[in-house]
């Protein structure tokens, strides 16, 4: 069954169906609320952050239109809102929280000498990432990260598709000029 069909049958009066568009979606908004949080310090209130998500999402149920958007791309909108939001409340209230270290599971090989380089690279990486000003860091997280396609992306965020694939290009370049001196093998 596909969302807009779900969605359907949830305005049709069957909440239950609600639990299916969750699960389906509810890992990838959590990663992307997060990464929107992280350079805030603030990766502690991203479940609170996803549960609102999908509360707002379902409040706004009956005003989604399918032919103007996907669903996963409406509740990314949604995401980004309130993530928004909240930032502009806690920097209002000059609030902010520790960094929970929140790090993602991956598999990695057996030797340790491996799974400690390839953790360094991660930290490189996303801390190359979080150094990125928000417009480029999450037009460059929806596409490397949420594999949403640049329509999509533009959607979210306002703007037209030449934007987003400047956005995205200027955010590669960022990151690749800050990683390079760890990738170009020292001349000793």
């Amino acid at each position: 069954m596909t969302d807009s069909q779900i969605i359907q049958l949830i305005i049709e009066g069957k909440h239950e169906y609600y639990a299916e568009l969750i699960q389906r979606h509810e890992q990838k908004v959590l990663i992307f609320i997060h990464y929107m949080l992280k350079n805030n310090a603030m990766e502690g209130l991203a479940e609170d952050l996803c549960q609102e998500t999908f509360f707002k999402a379902y409040k706004s149920l009956y005003s989604f239109r399918d032919k103007e958007a996907t669903f996963s791309t409406w509740l990314y909108t949604i995401a980004r809102n309130t993530v928004l939001s909240e930032l502009r409340k806690s920097k209002k209230n000059g609030q902010y929280l520790e960094d929970t270290n929140y790090e993602p599971k991956t598999e990695l090989e057996e030797q340790p000498e491996y799974k400690l380089i390839k953790n360094e690279r991660i930290q490189l990486v996303r801390e190359a990432i979080n150094t990125l000003p928000d417009n480029q860091r999450q037009a460059l997280i929806l596409r490397e990260y949420e594999q949403l396609d640049y329509k999509q992306i533009s959607e979210m965020m306002n703007c037209s598709i030449s934007a987003v694939k400047s956005l995205i290009f200027r955010g590669r370049s960022a990151i690749k000029n800050r990683l390079e001196q760890y990738i170009r093998p020292s001349a000793e």
